[in-house]
């Protein structure tokens, strides 16, 4: 791909080529749910996320030396990393854990609430304002949480609740880090080493998440979970996002970011499909809301910091 300015990529109009492999890759991020729950019978919910993290650091780091990233260059921000990455741990931490509890297509949904937490983060902490359409946005996607969570329905009990505002305490320390990058010296290094810090600190976190737990594997993955297991770790992570950086090199990050409130939608369609997850009519009119909500949020005429922020939408699938 062809080097373009920053004023070229913030009007380069996107062409059937960019939008399809942008639907690719939000298709991939929804599936990311579904694979955990697929994976789970045999490996532990902490163990995988160990194993995700660490498996995609070497690819993460190929990518980086073809693309003449310098991952351990002395710049002053190895502390900011070390708490990104310590968000970035504690984050999957509650999602992997809630994804044990809840349903993928109610976790796909819940985890898509990190746009609420970054609007509200960066309007209080770093001087962004919001447009009507933003904040109908955000109340749309509040009614969509409060709607799924609140009302009374004949396939979710106290342990599915708990489940699902662990993955909302995943989504809002993804919000947390997003506007912990933005506010401090890693918005400027290169995206690659920002997710290199996330995924590195993450590894030591995780495991010992996964030690106090006293999870262990009882036997040999299948070739099946093995596989799940490399999608998450070598494709979401490794491949996904650096196709992701690379398409935001070369087009409006508003423009593509603006894709991302459909991930939310393939996640309860493929959930319901392959994992034959209930779509109650209430979580159907919630997650219509969340997603509305999240389109409103992520509109390419928006002055929040998702839209020019890349790790906000590819970080925490």
């Amino acid at each position: 791909m062809s080097a373009t300015s920053p004023s070229s990529a913030a009007t380069r109009p996107l062409g059937p080529g960019a939008i399809a492999v942008t639907l690719v890759l939000c298709l991939s991020w929804a599936f990311n749910q579904i694979a955990i729950k697929l994976a789970l019978p045999e490996v532990p919910p902490m163990l995988q996320a160990t194993f995700r993290s660490a498996g995609a650091l070497p690819v993460l780091l190929i990518f980086a030396q073809l693309r003449g990233v310098k991952m351990f260059e002395r710049d002053g921000t190895l502390w900011l990393g070390i708490v990104a990455g310590a968000l970035f741990g504690l984050e999957f931490v509650l999602i992997y854990q809630g994804l044990l509890l809840t349903s993928a297509s109610r976790a796909v949904v819940f985890l898509y609430t990190a746009p609420f937490f970054v609007a509200l983060g960066s309007f209080r902490f770093l001087g962004e304002r919001l447009g009507p359409a933003q904040w109908g946005g955000l109340a749309l996607s509040f009614a969509g949480v409060a709607l799924a969570i609140g009302i009374p329905q004949a396939n979710v009990d106290g342990r599915v609740l708990l489940g699902d505002l662990l993955v909302v305490g995943g989504g809002l320390l993804w919000g947390v880090t997003t506007v912990f990058i933005k506010g401090s010296r890693l918005r400027f290094i290169a995206p690659e080493r920002a997710l290199g810090y996330q995924v590195a600190i993450s590894v030591p976190i995780m495991a010992l998440a996964a030690l106090i737990a006293g999870e262990r594997l009882t036997q040999v993955p299948s070739p099946f979970v093995l596989g799940l297991l490399a999608y998450q770790a070598i494709w979401v992570v490794g491949t996904t996002f650096t196709i992701w950086f690379a398409l935001i090199k070369a087009y409006s990050a508003s423009k593509l970011s603006a894709f991302t409130f459909i991930t939310p939608l393939f996640g309860v369609v493929a959930s319901y499909f392959i994992l034959h997850d209930a779509l109650t009519l209430a979580f159907g009119l919630a997650a219509v809301l969340v997603i509305i909500g999240l389109f409103l949020v992520n509109r390419p005429n928006r002055v929040l910091l998702a839209a020019t922020d890349p790790l906000l939408n590819v970080t925490k699938t």
